[in-house]
């Protein structure tokens, strides 16, 4: 499983950058809150873990950006604002947890395993979409009725996207500013195809089309 962390205290950043190591996490690690912003747009991540006074751009607007762009990725606060205030504030912009410092390694550790649960996601990084289907993060592959697939790049993205705003509907934009780079914008078309390639291997009633809107990954199907 990919973790993006954001800390800009570089003690504190390599310690917690070897200890998600230890647990067999995969870790970018980032100092400034733009630079993080711009390494989520472009890479897949399963966990968060964000201070919140960084440079730039705090973990908070941070956030703030990324649910507003329907971009719901397990979000962890790590920071010395410790009020009841300041933890009311965290998870009104989206986080999952909200984790004080100073705290023990071992605490960040029970955390993640929570929002895993909560989440449905197993220590391989597999996600459940139904009991029929279930997605591997790490390797791509989507399990189908005990058929394994390896989805290529785009369409990996997307339905990623899909699951992170399961049962919400997509716009053709949402969808499109989400998964290519700005200057390769695809047409509605070429979105369409892709749909159409996960469908056959989802099922037809896995992704409904919304007529002049987008599209919805159904919560059951």
């Amino acid at each position: 499983m990919k973790i993006l962390l954001l800390e800009d205290d570089i003690l504190l950043n390599e310690i917690i950058e070897e200890y998600l190591i230890s647990l067999k996490y995969n870790v970018v690690t980032t100092y400034d809150g733009q630079e993080a912003l711009e390494r989520i747009y472009e890479e897949s991540f399963q966990f968060l873990i964000l201070d919140i006074n960084v440079p730039s751009l705090t973990g908070l607007d941070l956030l703030k950006i990324l649910k507003q762009n329907k971009i719901d990725i397990p979000a962890i606060f790590i920071t010395s604002l410790h009020t009841a205030r300041d933890v009311e504030i965290g998870f009104y912009a989206g986080a999952d947890d909200y984790l004080k410092k100073p705290f023990q390694l071992s605490e960040l550790k029970a955390r993640l395993n929570n929002i895993k649960r909560l989440r449905n996601i197993d220590s391989m990084g597999i996600i459940k979409i139904n009991k029929h289907i279930e997605y591997n993060y790490d390797s791509k592959l989507l399990k189908v009725n005990e058929k394994i697939y390896t989805l290529p790049k785009i369409e990996s993205k997307i339905l990623e996207f899909f699951l992170k705003n399961k049962n919400k509907v997509l716009s053709i934009e949402e969808i499109s500013l989400n998964n290519w780079v700005y200057d390769e914008i695809p047409t509605a078309a070429t979105i369409r195809t892709y749909i159409k390639n996960l469908r056959k291997i989802l099922g037809k009633e896995a992704i409904t089309t919304i007529k002049g809107i987008g599209y919805k990954l159904n919560d059951n199907f």
